[in-house]
Order: structure tokens, then sequence, then C-alpha cells
């Protein structure tokens, strides 16, 4: 059998079997999850291979969190409270704070960050900055109108949660959620659809640190 008759065989067992997966219930014979899984990774080695920077082991990237989440996507409801508290508390644990202390860096380079979408392409160069794209889920700058709305409105952030300073006591405890939000959001929501940036190697510390002033900051276009 050659390797694209192979692909197409598997692939079709797996969409036989999630179908009847899907279908309410346990069928007699149907395979288990442990089986599926296995059908997947037979699927992954056979036809999937690294090119470039990106590599199969990365772009399956398996843990924890992932495969809580989509067990409870497949179930059709959420995940109990201990699991959430559990896998919430282990993405905490992830989040790096700046080495350097500085949670803002500047607005306008977290502007062109939430901007672009590039990155992590199998034609981009190792240690090239990614994008962060995330105008393809939020609203942000009120001057933009092309954006997702798969979350929420960022317009306003700051202002809305009354952050005047950011280097003020009071606004401490935002400006370091933001952070932490931005580098592992499933540390605050389980299974939030928002990619875990830092965490995953997507965005680095000073672009981290370029979006949260992009929000926060009272002179970003964000919060007037």
């Amino acid at each position: 059998m050659s390797k694209h008759k192979h692909f197409m065989a598997l692939a079709a067992a797996a969409a036989l079997v999630a179908g009847c997966a899907g279908g309410g219930g346990n069928v007699a014979g149907t395979p288990s999850a442990a089986e599926l899984d296995a059908l997947t990774q037979q699927i992954i080695q056979a036809d999937f291979h690294d090119k470039g920077i990106v590599k199969v082991s990365e772009a399956f990237r398996d843990d924890e969190t992932i495969r809580a989440c989509n067990a409870a996507d497949v179930a059709g409801k959420p995940l109990d409270a201990a699991a959430t508290k559990r896998i919430e508390a282990a993405n905490m644990q992830t989040i790096k704070w700046p080495a350097n202390g500085k949670y803002l860096g500047d607005w306008k380079e977290g502007e062109k960050i939430a901007q672009s979408g590039r990155g992590m392409t199998w034609t981009d160069q190792a240690g090239a900055a990614n994008g962060g794209n995330c105008y393809n889920c939020h609203q942000i700058d009120k001057k933009e109108i092309s954006f997702g709305t798969i979350g929420p409105s960022l317009y306003n952030y700051g202002k809305l949660r009354g952050v005047k300073d950011p280097s003020s006591p009071a606004a401490q405890e935002m400006v370091k959620y933001t952070w932490g939000k931005i580098w592992n959001s499933k540390a605050y929501n389980a299974c939030s659809n928002m990619p875990r940036a830092g965490h995953m190697g997507i965005l680095n510390e000073k672009q981290v640190a370029d979006i949260v002033a992009l929000l926060l900051d009272p002179k970003s276009p964000v919060n007037q």
C-alpha cells in the first residue's frame, strides 16, 4: 500500500471511529479512547515529518491540559471542579514573570505584535520573532476595523479596570494578571481557547511586555 493510501485508510478509520464515538455512548466493538490515541499516533508517524523549524513533536505536543480539555469537548460537558483546579494550578506554575521586573514595554511595539500573524512556519528562520495574531480573536484598537470575536473586546482594557497608572501599587494586581494571562491563559481558565503564548514559546518576554503595555498604558490608543 502506498503512503498516501495508507494515510487515507487510517484517516477513514479514525473518522469512522470518531463518528461512532460521537453518536452517544459505548457501541459494541468501538475502539476505546486509548486505541483511538494509538491510531492517531500511527497516522502522525506515517504521514508527518519535520521540515525546517517545524517539528512534529512540537506540532502535536500533548499534555494533561490538552488531553483533559479535548475529552471534555468530546463528552460535551465542562471539566469537573477538581480537574479544573488541578490543571489551572499546574499551568500557573509554568508562568515566567519578567526577569527584569518590568511588566510594561512599548505599546507601539505591542500593536505591531498584535497585528502580526507571522511566524512558526517551516519557511521561517529559527529565533525569528513571531507575531501575536491578537486581532484574530479580539477587538483592541478602535481604529482597527478587522478583528475576530472569539475572544472579548479588549478596547479600553485598562481604562475599564481603573488602571490610571500601571506603576502604582493599586494597579499591580491587574498588571500581573494581564502578564500571566498572556503567558499562559490556562492558568486562569483551564480550557481557554487563548493560546499559551509565552509557555508555548510563541512570544518572548519582551513581546509579552509590549502587549501588556498596549493593553494597560494610558497613552495606548486602547485606553483613549
